[in-house]
């Protein structure tokens, strides 16, 4: 593979990044309709979640057997399939007047929404040389999530102006016109068209999946990828709007624009810790702590603020969970780096299962704790959101412990089977200043 991706190999990766911007689109639409949702069908807190947690659930539970089907037969089937199934979902939603027709619809969101980022993560180590592919990888993560700007803006604008059905037909309508680019312009691989479809194999899939998961490479990357995303997708799929809303008593454009602060904060921070990861990658897990210890320590700002936390702390907050995506999208790094190309794909489904599995529970912990104080009415006070949103750290708690525990498995892995040996980043750099003196005293007995 040449050194300098061609025009081609960035085409085929805007193709992939449209399709993902539009699925982020989609999966966040309910969060920004939420209040409206809560009045169109007559539910409360917990039932509004139920919405958010099954379209979570069919998108964890579904992202092993896609990582399968996706070592099988490549990305751009995926991605096109994917794009229809969602389309398919928002028009029911558009026409839906009731608690089924929903259901249904969040459930296609959720199943085409699985197909499609692992399909696009897939594309860059085939298009783009290994060097590149940590920052690549920050980067379709992260400018993905435009899309949740898309959904906090101008399908905002659309449902407030024109209404629900409108709102929701325009957004099935992006999903179509995303389809039909993806299949014109994608490539599986610069070598053929797509994937040549092989028979699906129960022993070898079953070999692949087990492969990967024995891997604590693997499990590190699903463990990283559970704590470091969950609070921000909470925030911005389910309850962010609410909470600065309703809890901090922000007006609906004072909360977009925190929406759009916290995926701009995103972008910004994907390339830098892309490069951080590329150029350090026997650190990654320190960052990881690190984003854990930033994420937790704005939110136990806000939350231990006596009262509504002024408009500045709120921006603190966002631009602190701006940083959970991109340092999620570190946990694919280690899928990619502990499990050989053949399996890549569900090595990557099993770390995708981690951040949603994580969300879907606090987004349903946080929907009961809310009904249980207000008494299923949308009637909230910063107080209920104040407990509420305290559940995100016993979360945190069980992830960092499955962080430090993998990692530990996985240094020894590397040891036993590369050879390498991570020392302590303080005994590390002990090391590099004693050596750095040592050059010194060698330079200055060589002038002398």
């Amino acid at each position: 593979m040449s050194l300098r991706p061609g025009a081609r190999a960035w085409a085929v990766w805007a193709a992939g990044l449209a399709a993902y911007v539009v699925a982020v689109l989609h999966r966040t639409s309910l969060g920004v309709a939420g209040l409206d949702a809560q009045h169109r069908f007559d539910v409360g807190a917990g039932a509004l979640a139920s919405f958010a947690v099954l379209q979570l659930l069919v998108y964890a539970g579904l992202q092993i057997p896609v990582g399968l089907l996706l070592d099988r037969f490549g990305s751009l089937r995926l991605v096109v399939c994917g794009g229809l199934v969602m389309a398919a979902g928002q028009t029911l939603m558009a026409y839906a007047d009731g608690m089924t027709g929903a259901i249904v619809a969040r459930v296609l969101v959720g199943a085409g929404d699985a197909m499609t980022f692992i399909s696009v993560l897939r594309l860059v180590p085939h298009w783009f040389p290994p060097r590149r592919v940590p920052v690549l990888t920050q980067l379709t993560g992260i400018v993905g999530q435009l899309g949740q700007i898309l959904s906090a803006v101008p399908l905002a604008a659309v449902l407030a102006a024109a209404g629900w059905t409108t709102g929701f037909l325009g957004a099935a309508g992006a999903g179509l016109v995303v389809s039909l680019a993806a299949l014109a312009a994608l490539r599986d691989t610069p070598d053929r068209r797509i994937s040549s479809g092989h028979p699906i194999n129960l022993r070898r899939l079953g070999e692949d999946l087990s492969g990967a998961w024995r891997h604590p490479g693997t499990r590190l990357g699903l463990w990283t990828h559970f704590t470091t995303q969950f609070t921000g997708t909470v925030f911005a799929l389910m309850w962010g709007i609410p909470f600065l809303i309703a809890g901090e008593g922000l007006t609906r454009g004072q909360a977009g624009s925190l929406l759009t602060l916290f995926v701009i904060t995103g972008m910004c921070a994907g390339p830098v810790l892309g490069t951080l990861v590329q150029r350090y990658p026997l650190r990654r897990s320190l960052l990881v702590l690190g984003i854990v210890a930033i994420n937790l320590g704005a939110w136990a700002l806000v939350l231990l603020w006596p009262g509504r936390a002024p408009l500045p702390l709120l921006i603190l907050l966002v631009v602190a969970l701006g940083s959970g995506g991109p340092g999620s999208m570190i946990g694919f790094d280690y899928a990619r780096t502990f499990n050989p190309p053949h399996r890549l794909g569900t090595a990557t489904g099993v770390v995708n299962v981690g951040g949603f599995v994580a969300s879907l529970l606090t987004i349903e912990l946080i929907g009961l704790i809310l009904d249980a104080r207000t008494g299923g009415r949308a009637d909230y006070h910063i107080a209920d959101f104040r407990v509420a949103m305290s559940v995100q750290f016993l979360v945190a708690a069980v992830g960092l412990a499955g962080i430090l525990r993998t990692r530990k498995l996985a240094r020894r892995r590397l040891e036993e089977e590369e050879g390498i040996v991570i020392r302590p980043l303080r005994v590390a750099l002990a090391e590099r200043r004693g050596l750095a003196a040592s050059r010194a005293v060698k330079a200055e007995s060589w002038r002398d």
